[in-house]
Formats: structure tokens, sequence, C-alpha cells
């Protein structure tokens, strides 16, 4: 079993290495935790907050071109429960540049709204407490 103290980091590629950066710190708040260059061809930044288990990595290879998103379920996904905190999230991924779309899976749309960043990655904000 993974230690309870693990932190999660999700990593994935990207075109637009500057802009998601901006992006995703200013929608979520993260902070930039980690940056590297040339680092055996990659650059990339980390993107969290330092008291949280999880960090975003976006990497960017040299010479390669990796596209849009394989698929529509490609999601981050938050739960907030406060009502007027997930207002105030989702006014934050618009501002930042997300668009609203619908979810590919309608499950999503209930108490939700997704978001889909330049990539065309999305997140998911639910508005409920997040429960097994």
């Amino acid at each position: 079993m993974i230690p309870r103290d693990a932190t999660l980091r999700v990593v994935r590629p990207t075109d637009n290495l500057k802009a998601i950066a901006v992006m995703y710190s200013k929608a979520l708040g993260f902070e930039m935790v980690k940056q590297f260059e040339d680092h055996d061809g990659f650059d990339g930044v980390v993107l969290g907050h330092t008291n949280h288990p999880y960090h975003l990595e976006f990497t960017q290879q040299h010479g390669v071109t990796v596209g849009r998103a394989a698929t529509l379920d490609n999601l981050l996904v938050f739960y907030i429960a406060c009502s007027r905190e997930w207002e105030r999230a989702c006014r934050n991924m618009i501002d930042a540049g997300f668009n609203v779309v619908e979810s590919n899976n309608p499950y999503w749309n209930g108490v939700g709204k997704t978001f889909e960043d330049i990539d065309g990655y999305r997140v998911v904000l639910q508005n409920r407490d997040w429960a097994l």
C-alpha cells in the first residue's frame, strides 16, 4: 500500500508550456513549485500548493509535438462543497481562459461544470462533497 503521506503528481505533455502554466496557476490558484529547462530534452513546470499532497506537472519535449488530448475524458476533478467557493472557482476558470464545455459523461453535468484548456484537457468542478 502506498503510504498516506505520499505526494501525488499528475504529469502530462503540452505544446503550450508557458500558456498552460499561467492558465492553471490563475484558474486554480496554484503556485510554481518547480521549473526546469532542458532536462534531458524536456522543459517543465510543477504547480501546486506547499500544503497539499498533490501537484500538476506539465512538460514540453524539445522537437516533439503532442497535439490535443486524445479523448474527451481526460479529466481532473475537484469537489468543492461550498456553493460560494464553487462559483468563485468557476469564474476563475473562465477568467484564466478555460472554455465551459458539456462533459462527455453526463454524470459530471449534474452538479458541476466542465472546463477545457487550450490543449483539450478538461477540469471538472463539482459542487458537492466527495463521498465514496
